[in-house]
């Protein structure tokens, strides 16, 4: 058995993800989360899944003492940081409220670890810290000039973790950045919900799947990509998790490193919930763009994700 591992925001759909596989890992799990963009129900069914329950801890980051409560509780091991907003969108009409929320959360947290203990962390951090990239695929040498408040804040939150490793070199700390997560556990139990309209792809076309939406609209078909429509980077959720499992056991100062697998564009993502597309097509969808070197071996992929996602 492993050691306990605090989870922030691991109600939400990369969390649960991460807490299923840390669980089926051994490590005993925490988490801590405000429930504004999830369910608790998620993580009945990830202890339902794994045969152990997950310890909740219903706080918001931004409550310091609350905070500080939960990392006093106990020893723990290290900590995954998911907890944040994250609508790209949202951020541009409220951006005082992302830098509040996103900041000063992960500023309670970092300063409760210093006190408390532990002093290892896998930050969740986002590839918009890239923001208009000159060229493609993106490096993790290319210059970082996030275009909006989310992606301000999740460079602004890696700037932070990079001073302190300097200045604290105990500190063990590693940001994963990564686009579009999509698809959802083998079990069909968990997945990707969200409240209100989705501000991705994939958990849109679901809802339309199913009925819950009339249509789905596609913005543009005049992109320079082979169907006119945008292309984007998605990297399964469950590979993603077993990415942050990894990053946990990484022992080094602070890095930071890119998770891009494979790209599609809106219609290739449309065509993989039509049974009747060829088998060709679809994996013409899993065009690798990213490095070799910046490539995790990927046990999922493009049609996977599809039929994972309307499990």
């Amino acid at each position: 058995m492993s050691g306990g591992i605090l989870v922030t925001g691991g109600a939400g759909y990369i969390g649960s993800h991460t807490c299923l596989e840390l669980l089926e890992a051994g490590y005993d799990v925490t988490v801590l989360d405000n429930l504004s963009n999830s369910s608790e129900e998620s993580l009945k069914r990830v202890g339902e899944i794994a045969g152990r329950k997950v310890d909740f801890r219903r706080v918001d980051l931004c409550d310091a003492p609350a905070t500080e409560v939960v990392l006093a509780s106990r020893p723990f091991e290290a900590v995954v940081h998911f907890a944040g907003l994250k609508a790209v969108g949202e951020s541009t009409t409220i951006p005082l409220r992302y830098y509040q929320n996103n900041l000063t959360g992960t500023l309670n947290l970092l300063e409760a670890m210093r006190t408390h203990g532990p002093r290892r962390l896998v930050f969740s951090s986002s590839a918009t810290v890239y923001g208009d990239p000159a060229s493609v695929p993106i490096r993790e040498d290319f210059p970082l000039s996030a275009t909006n408040p989310y992606g301000r804040t999740k460079l602004m939150i890696e700037e932070i973790l990079r001073d302190l490793a300097l200045a604290e070199p105990d500190w063990k700390l590693i940001a994963l950045r990564y686009f579009n997560p999509v698809g959802a556990h083998e079990s069909g139990r968990i997945g990707e919900d969200p409240r209100g309209i989705p501000n991705n792809l994939m958990p849109y076309i679901m809802q339309v799947a199913v009925g819950r939406r009339p249509q789905l609209t596609v913005f543009g078909n005049d992109w320079p990509t082979p169907d006119g429509t945008g292309v984007r980077d998605y990297i399964h959720v469950v590979d993603l998790a077993l990415g942050h499992l990894a990053a946990l056991r990484a022992r080094i100062a602070f890095v930071a490193q890119d998770l891009f697998l494979f790209t599609g564009s809106v219609l290739d993502n449309v065509r993989l919930f039509d049974p009747e597309i060829d088998e060709a097509r679809v994996w013409r969808a899993l065009e690798t763009v990213a490095p070799p070197s910046s490539c995790a071996r990927c046990h999922r992929a493009c049609s996977p994700r599809c039929r994972s996602a309307a499990a």
